[in-house]
């Protein structure tokens, strides 16, 4: 059974944004890797900007100063 995990930022992702990640994830798998859709797991984790870190300092705080 294959398990797909996305991680996105708590920013705004409307729900039709994240069932289009997920029927496009599924289809990926079908049409490269074969694999039955009724098997797929797709799993959307929204990760709050404070707790997401890149160089050393978080989203948020990255977002603020421009970069």
């Amino acid at each position: 059974m294959p398990y797909v995990n996305i991680k996105i930022t708590r920013d705004g992702a409307t729900a039709e944004q994240k069932a289009q990640l997920i029927r496009g994830a599924t289809d990926l798998l079908v049409q490269v890797l074969g694999k039955n859709p009724a098997s797929l797991v797709v799993v959307i984790d929204e990760v709050d900007t404070d707790n997401w870190g890149i160089g050393g300092e978080t989203v948020t705080s990255r977002r603020q100063g421009g970069k």
